[in-house]
């Protein structure tokens, strides 16, 4: 399989045996990191890491992973480039791609993204978007395949806002690899009607389905995998919470939702999570609305079927094999 120089912007964009193979490929680096094998096969390579939007896992995934494959690193914050401000994403490209060798971009709309790639003759590697979040992809795979063994068949629920990048992502996945996919959430939370139905071609064609539902019994019977995210996202205006809790509150993943589910099922969250009050949003969220927990609690959040963390190692082992296979490492 060869990815050399592929941009990574969707899953859209990959087969499904290209996810399959960065996914083998990231539990081959996980295993020689556990193993305490060091290769750095991009040593003298540099890469850029443009956050519009802050991110804790996604920095420190990309920064270990390109220090772990050799690669010096400059990270950018939403303060640290003149990107859309006083130079336009056509000719930030043009000027990064002359000093790295690929570009990360975490932000806003889908179209930057593409604009970099559009204009850069290095890889560009999108950290999340409005629309798609591929990297969080590959490592809730990875995550699943070791805790359930396998992808094809899986019953695969997500709860909560289904519009967005993890709702989009999750769904064309899941459609890609086999996965039966639902999303559990109230009508006006649908993904695109458009979206939906191409990723049903591609379930025909796997061995998935695409359901979506607003009955959260009949859903998550039987389920496999239980995955929310939080109500509202980074960057959307502080008045839409009361919208979002009244719509979203009967879709809380939590004791009852795990308990209708297989028993054997595991939680999964791309985290951050608002499952307590030890966050500043979530006390103001409490101050005003009077809630403990929102999108799982605590109990659920903090059980033996939650398996957050290790999705969130896994971020880096996904991201490095990413890096790896664009930049021909591998």
């Amino acid at each position: 399989m060869n990815l050399k120089g592929r941009d990574f912007l969707t899953l859209k964009d990959y087969t499904p045996e290209e996810i399959e193979y960065l996914i083998e490929l990231a539990a081959k680096l996980k295993k020689m990191k556990k193993d305490g094998v060091v290769e750095q096969p991009l040593l003298g390579k540099n890469v850029a890491l443009i956050f519009e939007k802050t991110s804790t896992r996604t920095r420190c995934s990309f920064e270990v992973a390109a220090h772990d494959l050799g690669m010096g690193v400059t990270y950018l914050d939403p303060k640290g480039s003149q990107i859309g401000k006083k130079e336009s994403i056509a000719d930030t490209a043009r000027v990064l791609c002359t000093m790295f060798e690929g570009i990360e971009y975490r932000g806003f709309g889908q179209e930057i993204v593409e604009e970099l790639a559009k204009y850069s003759s290095v890889p560009v590697w999108n950290g999340l978007t409005n629309e798609y979040h591929p990297t969080q992809m590959l490592a809730d795979m990875l995550t699943i395949k070791e805790k359930l063994g396998r992808l094809k068949g899986v019953k695969f629920v997500y709860m909560g806002d289904a519009r967005y990048n993890m709702g989009n992502s999750l769904m064309i996945v899941c459609a890609k690899l086999g996965l039966h996919f639902t999303a559990c959430t109230a009508k006006q939370y649908f993904p695109n009607a458009e979206l939906v139905e191409q990723c049903r071609e591609w379930a025909k064609e796997s061995g998935g389905s695409v359901t979506l539902s607003d009955d959260v019994k009949e859903a998550t019977k039987g389920a496999e995998v239980l995955y929310t995210d939080v109500w509202v996202s980074m960057g959307e205006p502080e008045e839409v919470w009361k919208e979002r809790i009244e719509a979203l509150s009967p879709y809380q993943v939590n004791k009852a939702v795990m308990e209708n589910a297989d028993k054997n099922a595991i939680f999964m969250h791309c985290l951050p999570a608002f499952h307590d009050l030890k966050t500043t949003i979530g006390k103001e969220i409490h101050d005003k609305y009077g809630l403990d927990e929102m999108e799982v609690t605590d109990e659920v959040f903090e059980s033996e079927q939650s398996v957050v963390f290790e999705e969130a190692e896994n971020r880096m082992h996904t991201i490095k094999a990413v890096m790896a296979a664009t930049l021909g490492a591998y």
